[in-house]
C-alpha cells in the first residue's frame, strides 16, 4: 500500500491573515480558488493542474494557528513555469526572492516568504523556462 503523492496541505490562521494569505497564493503564486465542501468553519480551497493543493482554514478566536507544539516546517514547493515572468512580477510587487540551482540539473529554484513567513519554493525546470 504505498502512498501515491502530496495531496494538499491546509494552513490555518485567524481570518485577516487567512485572506491575505489567500491574496498571496493565488496573485503572486498563481493558484485558483475553486470550490470547497462546505465545512462548519469558513476557508478556502486553492487548486492547481484541477487539484486542490492548499486549503486555507480560518483558526477560532484563542486557538492556536497550528496543531503542534515545535514546528519543523520549511517550506512548500510548486512546479512552475514562466521564470523570468514570475521574477519580475515578484520585482513589482516588491517581495524579496533567492534563486538557487539544483546541482546536477537544469532545475532553478525561486525562494519566497508568504505573508504568515511560511516558505514557499517555486520550481522552474530548466534556466530559461
Amino acid at each position: 500500500m504505498p502512498t501515491l503523492g502530496l495531496n494538499h496541505y491546509n494552513l490555518r490562521a485567524p481570518r485577516l491573515l487567512m485572506e491575505e494569505l489567500r491574496s498571496f497564493y493565488c496573485d503572486v503564486v498563481g493558484l485558483i480558488h475553486g470550490a470547497r465542501p462546505p465545512f462548519g468553519s469558513f476557508g478556502y480551497w486553492l487548486y492547481a493542474g484541477g487539484q486542490p493543493i492548499l486549503h486555507l482554514s480560518e483558526a477560532r478566536p484563542g486557538e492556536p494557528p497550528g496543531t503542534g507544539a515545535v514546528s519543523t516546517f520549511d517550506h512548500a514547493a510548486f512546479s512552475c513555469c514562466g521564470r523570468t515572468d514570475f521574477e519580475r512580477k515578484l520585482t513589482g510587487l516588491g517581495i524579496a526572492f533567492t534563486t538557487a540551482r539544483v546541482p546536477g540539473t537544469t532545475q532553478v529554484q525561486l525562494f519566497i516568504r508568504d505573508p504568515a513567513g511560511n516558505g514557499v519554493e517555486l520550481n522552474f525546470a530548466t534556466e530559461d523556462a
